[in-house]
């Protein structure tokens, strides 16, 4: 007896998408505190209000540019205090970078998937 049609796998809403290209756009960038100019830049993962569960990092769109010193300070104190002792808004951030990105046009294809899958 043969086995039956396999059934297709939906997508899971919480896969991450991830983008090498856009991330190295991110990381050209200086670092998002205002007067900073330390080096090296990394990228780092805004958490709140993401696409991000307990334990899984934020799809690759939800970045900003940080210097090696705030990436470790952001993660000790937090997104939130680091924001407020910074005066800078991750998500408004994330989102210039997401809209300036060489992936721009696939960034919003997958964000506009994303909000018609409920």
């Amino acid at each position: 007896m043969a086995l039956p049609a396999r059934i297709a796998k939906q997508r899971n809403r919480s896969e991450r998408w991830r983008s090498p290209a856009h991330c190295n756009f991110v990381r050209s960038h200086h670092c998002v505190v205002p007067g900073c100019d330390s080096m090296p830049i990394e990228v780092a993962h805004v958490r709140g209000g993401s696409d991000a569960g307990m334990g899984r990092k934020p799809s690759d769109w939800f970045t900003v540019s940080l210097c090696r010193d705030h990436h470790a300070e952001q993660h000790r104190i937090g997104e939130g205090p680091f924001e407020r002792l910074h005066g800078i808004d991750f998500h408004a951030l994330a989102a210039e970078f997401a809209t300036a990105s060489p992936k721009a046009a696939e960034i919003r294809i997958e964000q506009m998937e994303r909000r018609n899958v409920c």
